[in-house]
């Protein structure tokens, strides 16, 4: 992402009002551009299969094809880029859903201007974006849902295995996570699979924001 060629980026939310500010917002930097928008889930679907853009911003409470149904219609499509869920929810059920869905981050729609324009920057370069606000509840979720009679333990994982999850928990894509350790991504992907299996997980997510803890709590 440069400023000859700028991240682009898909809304779908059924707010005219608020699609109009992000693309302003969105035009006075350089690096991001907007080039296409609906309110409608079923559009976005066919929007973001026809110019698989790097970025799309998703709303969750929209009528007909929910932002629910629209996210996973997204994931059934060959689609490189990011999706980023951008919604009033803070509901700890809307969150994990969205993740366990194949969402790349969550954002609140109260953040400010400069903070939404830095997470889309970092989900451009294949970050995970997360409101701070919202990791709490992340971690909450994951207390709750821990596995009865014991905590999950990172000596369950390989030390690739760690190695993966460490990286993930810094926020880098799979392609990333395989250049730095000089693997495939598909291998990356097993990896992935086999850690949140472990350790009882849904998503990458959930396992980035556990790890992240877990540092913490040493």
């Amino acid at each position: 992402m440069n400023e000859e060629t700028p991240a682009t980026v898909i809304l779908i939310d059924d707010h005219p009002m608020l699609r109009s500010g992000i693309k302003h917002l969105l035009s006075m930097t350089p690096d991001l551009a907007v080039i296409a928008e609906t309110g409608d889930g079923a559009k976005g679907i066919e929007l973001a299969r026809e110019h698989d853009p790097d970025l799309i911003l998703l709303d969750l409470n929209m009528p007909g094809t929910t932002g629910q149904e629209t996210l996973i219609g997204l994931r059934q499509q060959p689609l490189s880029g990011r999706i980023i869920v951008f919604t009033v929810s803070n509901h700890e059920e809307d969150i994990t859903n969205a993740f366990k869905s194949g969402a790349d981050g969550y954002l609140l729609k109260d953040m400010e201007p400069e903070d939404l324009l830095a997470a889309l920057r970092q989900a451009a370069i294949g970050e995970m974006v997360l409101s701070d606000s919202l990791k709490p509840v992340l971690i909450h979720s994951l207390r709750e849902k821990s596995a009865p009679g014991g905590e999950r333990r990172l000596d369950e994982l390989t030390t690739r295995e760690r190695d993966v999850l460490g990286l993930i928990a810094a926020g880098f894509s799979n392609k990333t996570v395989a250049n730095r350790l000089n693997i495939t991504e598909s291998t990356v992907k097993v990896h992935v699979k086999n850690l949140l299996k472990k350790l009882k997980l849904r998503s990458r997510v959930e396992a980035a924001v556990w790890f992240t803890q877990k540092q913490k709590d040493k």
